[in-house]
Order: structure tokens, then C-alpha cells, then sequence
């Protein structure tokens, strides 16, 4: 007699298995010369007193960057901060020969900073949180 497969929660071992597997099942297509690059990129944004008062965290993916996030303190906002951070990450994944990057975030957040600096809206989700939108934003980089 056989078992059925059970669904249960993952323990930090069967979590790393199932992501390496999913790894190396896409390498079988994803061109050999990017298959191994992934490198986390993160950035802080400090004060004169070396408090952090902003940051941005991402992921360099075979061809392009995954912005996780970008936050800059609510005192230090409207300064030009965000755009520093935004532009160092440009010219990292620029350097490192990206094609573009992508990043997400919601309406109560930020999206018209980010159409400001050239990223586009490429997906929508409605209600996400309820009463927001989450958009998703591509920006390519020659």
C-alpha cells in the first residue's frame, strides 16, 4: 500500500532543496555564461552621525536586478535620496552588463517616483492590499 503525498511546512534543509532543484532544472535552459549569477546588491544610506537613514536591497538574477526595496526615512525624504540609491543600482546593474531591472511596489508607496526615473509599468494587481494596487516596473538598461 502506498502513502499519498502529504503537504506540510518546510524545514530550512527541504526549503534549500526544493530552490536547488528548481535551480538546476532551469539551467538546463538558461544560457550556460549566466547561469551561476546571482549576487545580493545592498546599498545604506547613512547620516553624518553613521545612523542609516535609507537602503536599498536587491538581487542581481542571470541578466537583470530584482529591486527588493528602497526606503528612505520619512525625515530625509524629498531630497533627492531615493534617486541617489535608484542611481547607484542603475549603474551597478549597467556595469554589470544587465539588461534591465525590475521592481515592484504599491500605490500608497511610491509609484510616480518611479515612473519619474523611467521604469514602467509592465503588470497591475488590484486589491492588493485591498483598496491599493501593486504595480511591477521594468526599466531596461543599455
Amino acid at each position: 500500500m502506498t502513502l499519498e503525498p502529504q503537504v506540510s511546512r518546510s524545514s530550512r534543509d527541504e526549503a534549500r532543496f526544493v530552490r536547488n532543484k528548481l535551480i538546476e532544472f532551469n539551467a538546463k535552459y538558461v544560457p550556460a555564461d549566466i547561469q551561476t549569477r546571482y549576487e545580493e546588491i545592498n546599498f545604506t544610506l547613512k547620516n553624518g552621525e553613521g545612523q542609516v537613514i535609507g537602503g536599498l536591497l536587491s538581487v542581481l538574477c542571470w541578466n537583470w536586478v530584482e529591486v527588493d526595496i528602497l526606503w528612505v526615512d520619512e525625515g530625509h525624504r524629498g531630497k533627492g535620496y531615493g534617486s541617489q540609491l535608484l542611481g547607484e543600482i542603475e549603474q551597478m546593474a549597467s556595469d554589470k552588463g544587465c539588461n534591465f531591472i525590475q521592481l515592484n511596489t504599491f500605490s500608497f508607496q511610491a509609484p510616480e517616483f518611479y515612473e519619474k526615473h523611467g521604469y514602467e509599468v509592465v503588470g497591475v494587481i488590484d486589491e492588493a492590499p485591498r483598496g491599493f494596487k501593486h504595480y511591477y516596473y521594468k526599466k531596461n538598461i543599455y
